[in-house]
């Protein structure tokens, strides 16, 4: 159907709303007051066959019917539309379920402490329900009948005294039972992110991952918190209950009439919170997104001037969280107020019955003061259950988007049965690389690789040339398994990747990224990243390797130097030898170097490839390169045309024997000419180094 959003799709990008889908869609072709029902419910639609998250279970089947013609041009009866909006309810209800189960499986592993905060509760309860048991005898006996008061007044004070330690302890135990759940959760969704595949990553946004384990935590903390809260005043109000039973069935009856009315309440406010919530929650993280987007991007805004655009962004992200929290603020202005009412219109019903039987010498005085107190008594705890509804619908929207990300399976990974690469010893050399018959694509319709087939022997170096989207950078992902073949096989000294534990391909295989990524700490732990407990000694080797030692040695606090988020305080070819010697101190069998050298100016290239050079010597290396100068390094060359090979040799031979290897050189000097032109380096100049490589480079 035109129009119809990709399967998933809400799934990657949870902060997708109606309202923005309908105006990209249907702005300038529908009427005008369509687009106006629209603008006011479209955020709201509810499409199954669009995969579209509702954002409201309070739709009827004609609001869906519009909201669907206007997106998608396309008629829909409204029976059909009701029927997807039951679909999609049900299909809320069972990950409201699936969150629950998430959270219960979470507090299950704490059950000691469960315990003992119940068990802290029942006390507590005991000893806040007997306060009005001793003010009653203290005035009954000890005013009206002249008795010990002193007695009871210092039994009043030690129930007083020991409720107070009791809350105390409860909401000790309260924090650090829901600190400690919110502790868990966030390290296994952390570790849990960094199981997922490549392609997830690929597909999310970093704010929406963010949220998850941040804000959203932080709602289900608060809710996780006041557990033991509640179910102490839950056993307080049964409490209460059945001691104003015992105490006169009539006036209970009279007084507790009001509460059943409580629990329609909270059915009603219940179904119409948990959207609101949750679209706030989308929203949020919709707002971490450009805020993250905004930050990591800062020098691109900067450089294009562009600052009002992204503001511009921000600020309707806002606006948005605006609109749905007032929209969720309204909702429970709308029931707190009477979950405090109801408790109030008892009690004076209890004032005027309970004085009327007093009066009639049917009741005591202290039964009333009594009876009025424990009244009282019910007030907080139906408050407590009414916030209690409310910070369960938040935890259940956070708690759904969490279950989101821990259920995602990863698409790779490393098999039960892991095999075992063959030891490295000075008698063998390692690291043969086959890639044999390899077909592979990102999308199922489009391939990228057509039976890729290239046999790499130990120590020897190959570099992957090709226009753009050949599949150079692809095979690099595929050996470091970001992804799995669709078809043939990759080995590393004659076994499968995929047989591989995961940990143990990646540490014997070193990639030096293109993007190089350095992290906000000092250049040594950059350097031993692989290796934390790496000597000193190593890591200056690798840094001298890398050609990057003097350079360092020339820092405010050499190797300790802090180098800011992503090593920005650096220039571009310090940061490609860093990472670098990041890879030697790894000691891979294979040296992966893709586009290592792109990054760099021109002029400064020659030191990145003298460190390229002494790096790859002896070493099994694949270099992804487009420039002359990086490409010669290498044993062999081998072109990559259409998915498959289409020329290999060395470059001068395949200078003078492939049109297609001399029109892929071109196209690449123009691009870097362009891209320098500001620095005075000609296309003319970068062409002619195409043919002949100059000495050493």
């Amino acid at each position: 159907m035109e129009g119809r959003r990709p399967q998933g799709c809400a799934r990657s990008n949870p902060g997708f709303s109606g309202r923005r889908l309908g105006r990209a869609r249907v702005a300038g072709r529908v009427p005008r007051e369509d687009r106006q029902v629209f603008r006011q419910r479209g955020e709201h639609f509810i499409a199954g066959n669009l995969g579209v998250r509702p954002r409201s279970r309070h739709l009827d089947g004609s609001r869906v019917a519009v909201a669907v013609r206007l997106v998608t041009g396309t008629p829909l009866d409204p029976d059909a539309a009701a029927a997807a909006k039951g679909e999609a309810e049900e299909q809320a209800r069972a990950q409201r379920n699936l969150g629950w189960h998430l959270l219960w499986k979470t507090l299950l592993e704490q059950k000691r402490a469960l315990i003992l905060g119940v068990a802290i509760g029942v006390t507590w309860t005991a000893a806040k329900v007997a306060v009005p048991q001793l003010t009653k005898h203290a005035i009954d006996r000890g005013i009206e009948q002249n008795g010990p008061l002193l007695a009871w007044s210092v039994f009043i004070a030690i129930a007083g005294v020991a409720t107070g330690l009791l809350t105390a302890g409860r909401r000790y135990l309260a924090f650090r039972e829901s600190r400690w759940t919110e502790t868990l959760l966030r390290e296994r969704i952390y570790a849990h992110i960094q199981r997922l595949h490549v392609a997830y990553h690929d597909k999310s946004q970093t704010g929406q991952l963010m949220s998850r384990a941040s804000s959203d935590l932080q709602q289900v903390q608060q809710f996780v918190v006041m557990i033991p809260i509640t179910l102490s005043n839950v056993a307080q109000l049964v409490a209460v209950t059945v001691i104003l039973s015992l105490t006169d069935w009539r006036l209970a009856i009279v007084a507790l009439a009001p509460l059943p009315f409580i629990n329609v309440a909270s059915r009603r406010f219940s179904s119409r919170i948990h959207p609101a919530v949750l679209a706030v929650q989308n929203e949020q993280a919709q707002l971490a997104s450009v805020v993250e987007e905004s930050v990591s991007g800062v020098r691109v805004v900067k450089g294009l001037g562009t600052e009002q655009v992204q503001f511009d962004k921000l600020r309707k992200e806002a606006d948005d969280i605006q609109r749905v929290s007032l929209k969720a603020a309204g909702i429970r202005s709308r029931f707190l107020p009477a979950i405090d009412l109801l408790p109030s219109l008892g009690l004076i019903a209890v004032l005027g019955y309970g004085g009327h039987r007093v009066i009639n010498g049917d009741m005591s005085i202290g039964d009333l003061v009594a009876f009025n107190v424990y009244l009282t008594m019910l007030v907080w705890p139906l408050r407590n259950i009414g916030m209690m509804v409310a910070l369960g619908q938040r935890a259940a929207a956070a708690l759904v988007r969490v279950h989101e990300v821990l259920s995602t399976e990863p698409a790779v990974k490393s098999p039960e049965k892991p095999r075992q690469l063959p030891p490295r010893t000075s008698a063998t050399q390692t690291g043969a690389v086959r890639f044999e018959s390899v077909h592979f694509g990102y999308d199922v319709d489009r391939e990228i690789l057509r039976g890729f087939d290239l046999a790499i022997a130990p120590g020897e170096s190959v570099a992957l040339v090709g226009a753009t989207g050949s599949g150079k950078s692809t095979i690099v992902r595929l050996l470091l398994r970001f992804y799995d073949v669709t078809n043939g096989r990759i080995t590393i000294d004659g076994v499968d990747v995929r047989r591989l534990d995961l940990g143990e391909l990646r540490r014997n295989v070193g990639v030096v990224f293109e993007d190089t990524f350095l992290f906000n700490d000092s250049v040594r732990n950059n350097i031993a990243f692989s290796k934390p407990d790496a000597e000193q000694s190593i890591v200056e080797r690798a840094a001298r390797l890398a050609g990057a030692h003097d350079f360092i040695n020339q820092l405010p606090d050499g190797y300790d130097t802090q180098i800011g988020e992503r090593g920005y305080s650096l220039s571009g070819g310090q940061r490609q030898r860093v990472a670098i010697a990041r890879a030697i101190v790894a000691d891979p069998r294979v040296l992966v170097l893709d586009d290592a050298t792109s990054a760099v100016d021109p002029s400064k290239e020659h030191e990145i490839r003298d460190a390229m050079r002494t790096v790859m010597s002896g070493r099994t290396t694949i270099v992804v390169a487009h420039r002359p100068g990086t490409i010669a390094l290498a044993d062999r060359i081998v072109l990559l045309d259409g998915g498959v090979v289409a020329a290999v040799g060395q470059h001068r031979d395949l200078i003078e024997s492939s049109e297609r290897y001399r029109e892929v050189l071109a196209a690449w000097a123009v691009r870097d000419a362009e891209s320098d032109a500001a620095d005075g380096s000609g296309i003319a100049e970068t062409r002619g180094s195409i043919a002949a490589p100059t000495g050493g480079d």
